[in-house]
């Protein structure tokens, strides 16, 4: 614990030395006290002086305030102490995690700098992959972009969607085959906002040769795809009807893209994408069901007494399995954040490229000793067991079974469809 002039002698350093690069106060101490919820400081260069910019964020708008530096330290200072009980200040030098108690006592928490440079312009544009202004066929034809290119206020988020999916698509094109065509397979590709971004960002703007397949249950989705790809003139996206774990109709494939394929239906997808030797996966897991009535520790029996935390640590672990199989399996794995929480709690990504050594003895019993240790059982394991050392009893006939197995698991609601939830 600190006292609070330390914090105040932590930040007067950091604006005298002008190190800030962003700094983020929340948790309000009364609620009653302000109407803004959060507030977020970032250096701007104005008229060639260096002030900083405090974002207010109420309910439903943002109000911004451009301070001397003076000023700034005087604020911050006020926003600390009377205001907030956290902050994030992200420096040149370090981060600094503060939390302040109830009764003022003071905890700053250093770490390695996240951030390593400034931007000092005073309207910073978001540099997205498909830019603002200018018209994408496809982004037309769904109806997120006017025909001059003006994304539509009302779905802003799903262009933000499109834009982060294909950045997170740019950093694995060096794990993508050179010189011949590109093989990619979509589960669950529903309307397909991000199978079209896919295929126009790396046929249209990489140039790339390439075929992707879309693949869902709902006839009617497939129809209006299909008629849209042919009025887009993508000749080599096609959609079709069926369930990941019927799909036999390719034996090697670059790519597999599943997202919020339901419980098991991602591990079918997974199984899949390892036993083509994709290159690339990438997964955005949705209702992770398996896990949950299999979960016991009398250790952990503080969280696991309560539902809602229990069924969080149950998607969190699931995932975690699945990274740590994939990278028992040849992959490299990350878990990344798809998109901010406030839109949709499924936000995991899981991306995983092949070239990773896999299958040390090391790994395996971390696994292991993690598994055991929750008593998991786990269906991706199951499905792969003859790809990893020691690996749980085969689950029987995997490809043609995958669903019956899965039924058995979820009390009679198969979980192999590749189709979103509703609330996905």
């Amino acid at each position: 614990m600190y006292p609070v002039d330390s914090l105040r002698k932590l930040i007067q350093d950091i604006f005298e030395q002008n190190s800030l690069i962003t700094a983020t106060w929340s948790q309000l101490r009364r609620r009653d006290n302000v109407s803004y919820t959060k507030v977020q400081v970032k250096p701007v260069t104005l008229k060639n002086q260096l002030h900083y910019q405090f974002a207010f964020h109420y309910n439903n708008k943002v109000l911004h305030e451009n301070l001397t530096p003076a000023e700034a330290i005087e604020r911050m200072t006020v926003l600390c102490e009377e205001t907030f009980r956290q902050g994030l200040l992200c420096t040149t030098e370090a981060d600094y995690q503060i939390l302040i108690s109830k009764k003022y006592k003071v905890s700053i928490l250093t770490k390695s700098p996240s951030k390593t440079s400034v931007d000092l312009s005073h309207n910073r544009k978001k540099q997205y992959v498909l830019e603002e202004g200018i018209p994408v066929s496809f982004l037309v034809e769904l109806g997120i972009m006017n025909e001059e290119g003006r994304v539509l206020a009302r779905k802003y988020d799903k262009f933000r969607q499109i834009n982060r999916f294909l950045e997170m698509v740019q950093d694995v094109i060096p794990y993508l085959p050179e010189g011949r065509p590109l093989t990619i397979v979509d589960f669950g590709c529903g309307k397909s906002y991000l199978t079209f971004a896919l295929y126009h960002y790396l046929s249209v703007q990489q140039r790339r040769s390439l075929k992707i397949i879309g693949l869902d249950l709902k006839a009617d989705v497939i129809e209006h795809c299909n008629a849209l790809a042919q009025r887009l003139h993508y000749g080599d996206l096609k959609f079709l009807v069926g369930d990941i774990a019927d799909y036999d109709e390719l034996n090697e494939v670059d790519m597999v893209v599943t997202l919020h394929a339901c419980d098991t239906a991602t591990d079918a997808a997974l199984e899949k994408a390892v036993r083509w030797g994709a290159s690339v996966i990438l997964s955005v897991p949705c209702c992770q069901h398996e896990l949950f009535d299999q979960i016991e520790s009398p250790v952990m029996n503080p969280l696991l007494s309560h539902g809602i935390l229990k069924e969080r640590f149950s998607a969190l672990a699931t995932d975690a399995i699945r990274a740590k199989l994939l990278d028992l399996m040849g992959y490299k794995t990350q878990l990344l954040e798809f998109i901010d929480m406030e839109h949709t709690p499924k936000n995991i990504l899981i991306r995983a490229v092949r070239g990773q050594a896999g299958q040390t003895a090391d790994m395996w019993k971390e696994y292991t000793e993690f598994r055991d240790f929750i008593h998991a059982d786990p269906y991706l394991e199951r499905a792969c067991a003859d790809l990893l050392p020691g690996g749980a009893n085969p689950i029987e006939t995997v490809e043609g079974d995958v669903t019956e197995n899965n039924t058995d698991r979820s009390n009679g609601k198969s979980t192999t469809s590749p189709d979103s939830c509703d609330h996905c």
